[in-house]
């Protein structure tokens, strides 16, 4: 969306998106209109364009600073700082470049609290650079796992832990294909993702205390439906990070998990929040 500089009076919005050529763009208008209530189609204008996409999309990812020694860098990329730690990515259809600040506040209390040797959970994975981060900083992480609804998000984690030198050794990527077993709220049912094929492996997590730190950024509501879930995948003293929210949206997540987490701390950047705290 592109505005008018603020300090000016602004009465108009210019959107711009792109659309594949067969689409038909007028039904598409006609229907966004009709779902916000505008009565009158709004004037737009249908440009075709021969650029390179791919290299265009390229272009607008760059190494991404998220705090002294510690940098995100698209695979396209020579790294700023190659004494650093660098974890190397192919931005795609999944969240987590690097750049928007729920990431960054992920990172930086993931490198805050790894001490060495930890099990990691990344709840709702997307591209894996939390679980990936996680086992390249300086005192890294023993094993990881990561786990998402989304197909294209374990292919994409699954991509870039190869970019990173990281074997299933170290890191495992499951897709949640049902939701909790029936005969314990403990136990979560995965099918894994191998290579391209999606094979319908039982690979159940039933160890209250599996983990030693459980990481979720995914979005306000999933984190309030699946609190039981998420807190049951912590062993007791695990650290506990919850973000993808608004800042003014912590109050709802330091209601619903305080009788889960003890010494609840909230970092904010922009209009984003991380709330965290370790299991009670």
């Amino acid at each position: 969306m592109d505005q008018d500089d603020v300090s000016q009076s602004i009465d108009e919005i210019c959107i711009s998106s792109i659309f594949h050529e067969v689409e038909d763009i007028n039904v598409s208008i006609s229907h966004a209109a009709d779902s916000i209530g505008l009565k009158e189609i709004p004037r737009y204008v249908v440009k075709t364009n021969e650029e390179d996409w791919v290299k265009k999309s390229q272009e607008s990812f760059h190494p991404v600073q998220v705090t002294e020694g510690l940098w995100v860098v698209p695979k396209w990329c020579t790294p700023p700082d190659v004494q650093a730690t660098n974890i190397f990515v192919n931005p795609g259809l999944a969240f987590g470049t690097g750049e928007h600040s729920t990431t960054k506040l992920c990172l930086l209390l993931l490198q805050g609290y790894i001490k060495g040797g930890e099990h990691i959970l990344d709840y709702g994975t997307g591209t894996g650079i939390l679980a990936i981060a996680a086992l390249k900083l300086t005192f890294g992480a023993a094993f990881a796992v990561g786990v998402d609804v989304d197909s294209q998000a374990i292919a994409s984690a699954s991509e870039n832990a190869s970019l990173n030198n990281i074997g299933p050794d170290k890191l495992q990527l499951h897709l949640v294909s049902c939701k909790a077993s029936s005969s314990s709220q403990n136990d979560l049912t995965f099918g894994v993702m191998e290579g391209q094929n999606t094979c319908e492996i039982q690979a159940v997590i039933t160890h209250r205390d599996k983990f030693d730190v459980v990481i979720a950024n995914i979005l306000l509501n999933p984190l309030l439906d699946l609190a039981d879930q998420i807190i049951s995948l912590a062993k007791p003293g695990a650290v506990v990070g919850l973000s993808g929210i608004l800042s003014e949206q912590v109050q709802y997540i330091v209601e619903r998990y305080s009788p889960f987490l003890e010494g609840i701390e909230v970092s904010k950047m922009d209009d984003w929040a991380c709330v965290s705290g370790r299991k009670k």
